[in-house]
Parts: C-alpha cells; structure tokens; sequence
C-alpha cells in the first residue's frame, strides 16, 4: 500500500497537475501545519484552536505570508508560487480582495507542489517564515 504521508512526486508529474489542484493539496497542508503550530504553542481551547486556525488560513493572512515568503523563493519556487498567483479561480471571498485571493492561491500552489515533490523540510522552513508574519517566532 503507497503511504500518502510519504508520497514523493517527480517534477514532471507535478507540472502535469492543474494550478489548482496544486492549490488544492497545498490547502490542506498549509492548513494541517497551522493546526499542529497552533497545537504544538501550548494549551488552548479547542474553540480558541479553531478561531486562530480559520484567521491563518484566511486568504488575507495567506497573502501576507506569500509577501513575506517572495524574498525567500528559489527560482523554481516562485514559479509555482507564480503558477497559482495566475490561476483563473473566478471566484473569491468576501472577506478578500482578488489580489489577496491570487496570493493566496499561489502560496498554497507552492505548498502543494513542495508537498507532492517530497521536500516536506523546505515546507517546514518556508512555514515558519510565515508564521513570522503573526507571532515573531
């Protein structure tokens, strides 16, 4: 049986997946590390676990993480990023501008690529820099 934990794409089988089906993986990642950063800060309640998660995964918080994250891209990297940032996605939240949404969308395009190409120590790093944006750590 493939463990999902451990899936590990190559480059070309990632290109071959949409920009948002990039996003999408890449969605759930950055989401299962906000929940276990939030978790892993110390005791809280589940309802206070649950409001900050929704607040980092919101595309204005994403978007401020992919500003803080451009800097810190490889070239291939940022072409991910930039993959995403160009999807057509038609629709965004009332809660965000369409340039946060693009912004969004491309960070999590990036995170998902990165998940799917096995560099789980790169998402990792790349995570803490965002998480930099909202607690200085």
């Amino acid at each position: 049986m493939e463990n999902l934990f451990e899936i590990s794409f190559t480059p070309a089988q990632v290109n071959a997946i949409s920009n948002l089906g990039l996003a999408h993986v890449g969605d759930g990642v950055y989401e299962l590390l906000c929940r276990s950063y939030l978790c892993a800060k110390g005791d809280q309640t589940v309802l206070r676990l649950h409001r900050d998660t929704v607040e980092l995964v919101k595309a204005p918080a994403q978007a401020k993480c992919a500003d803080k994250l451009k800097p810190c891209l490889t070239e291939e990297e940022y072409a991910y990023f930039r993959r995403g940032k160009n999807a057509h996605t038609h629709t965004a939240p009332k809660s965000a501008t369409p340039q946060e949404y693009a912004k969004a969308t491309g960070l999590e395009t990036l995170f998902g690529a990165l998940y799917l190409l096995g560099r789980r120590e790169r998402v990792n790093e790349l995570f803490h820099i965002c998480m930099e944006v909202f607690y200085g750590v």
